[in-house]
């Protein structure tokens, strides 16, 4: 029988205990701590995020009905509601998030020549931003509507193992065109973006630093046709052209050719207009580059089904962003297991699976076995006959 370590310590090995403790030093998160240190918060919070609690009384009585086993896995301090609540009211959320881009950093080295449907060296990341509603009465910083709440996440994919590079949480107010400021390009590589990011100025950003974007059209925006490339029209592609900006503001922002691709999806028989700054790649690849986008998509539906960033356990912007950044950091550490243990199975198999076994001292790589998750069938002539009536 395996005497060693609870699956829950196994997990925990992705994170790096001197980086962690690294940032806890940069924002001075122990500072005046006495019982219930940074690391304690955030493996109560991991723990939550891997067993699905829905409230810091579901963590209290969990936890406390492992007392025995708390020192084993990472916890010195006393738990209590208070204690988490007061934490995540406190504990500067930066910390959560420095340490969330350590794991994506040690994630996207793992996945970087994963295959994302498109054959290209250069990096591309999809760029959009998903709306986390709240009720106004308990979070009446994050004014959304008259009478409703909510934050932003903006988030920056790389395409290679759906791994978030770059995360902003804002309240819902803020435009998702904004956050192209807060951008830091990187030449060679490939922006995926929808309308909601056309800002030729903030376009042009991107254009200067050898970066590329591709983005749709809107219906009214002006141009000038220069030339028009041959395409193959089976493959849905209209049309191929090299266009020139006549807007009065947005030529003056947007000096230089674009390239303007227009495609009908066979299946839902939709038209879409592409503007990109890239005149290398074939239309149909530009076209099949956008819509690897929908990934982006596919990683927020994912997040908001199997993690606990729909209900929070604090009212304030410090708690409801710590609550964020962990749950972020529980995804990482979960695709940087799949990678490191080069399991098939899916993440929210992986997920199912340590949510019933993190205090098992069973080695992961037997715990995540394909077989764990095979059900088998009964036998009928085993099953127990009713009576008759």
């Amino acid at each position: 029988m395996y005497s060693g370590r609870l699956v829950f310590s196994q997990v925990m090995d992705c994170m790096s205990i001197y980086e962690f403790h690294k940032c806890v030093e940069r924002y001075h998160g122990n500072y005046k701590v006495k019982s219930f240190s940074c690391l304690d918060q955030f493996l109560s919070m991991a723990f939550a995020q891997l067993t699905y609690r829905e409230s810091l009384r579901d963590i209290e009585v969990c936890l406390r009905s492992m007392r025995s086993k708390l020192y084993h896995i990472g916890i010195r301090g006393n738990i209590a509601r208070s204690t988490i609540a007061n934490a995540n009211e406190n504990r500067d959320w930066r910390i959560y998030a420095d340490h969330a881009q350590v794991l994506i950093n040690i994630a996207r080295k793992l996945y970087r020549n994963d295959d994302f449907g498109v054959e290209l060296k250069e990096t591309v990341y999809a760029l959009d931003s998903t709306t986390i509603d709240l009720c106004l009465s308990l979070f009446p910083w994050a004014r959304f509507r008259k009478h409703k709440g909510a934050v932003k996440m903006h988030t920056l994919l790389d395409l290679r193992g759906s791994i978030p590079s770059m995360i902003w949480i804002t309240d819902g107010k803020v435009h998702d065109v904004n956050i192209l400021d807060k951008l830091i390009p990187e030449p060679g590589s490939f922006y995926i973006m929808d309308r909601a990011y056309i800002d030729f100025f903030r376009l042009y950003s991107l254009h200067q630093c050898s970066a590329f974007f591709v983005t749709t059209a809107k219906k009214n925006f002006q141009f000038k046709r220069i030339y028009s490339r041959k395409v193959d029209k089976s493959t849905g592609l209209r049309c191929d052209q090299t266009i020139r900006l006549t807007g009065t503001k947005s030529f003056q922002y947007y000096p230089e050719k674009l390239r303007r691709i227009s495609y009908v999806d066979k299946d839902t028989l939709n038209r879409y207009v592409f503007l990109t700054n890239n005149f290398v790649l074939s239309a149909l690849v530009i076209a099949i580059l956008y819509k690897c986008r929908w990934n982006i998509e596919l990683f927020f539906k994912w997040i908001k089904q199997h993690l606990r960033i729909k209900k929070f356990y604090g009212n304030s912007s410090n708690a409801v962003k710590t609550q964020i950044w962990i749950a972020i950091s529980t995804y990482v550490m979960v695709a940087i297991l799949k990678k490191q243990l080069k399991s098939e199975l899916s993440l929210y198999t992986i997920l199912q699976i340590l949510s019933v076994n993190l205090f098992q001292k069973d080695p992961l790589a037997q715990v995540l076995t394909d077989s764990s998750c095979i059900t088998e069938s009964l036998d009928p002539d085993n099953q127990l006959m009713l009576p008759l009536l």
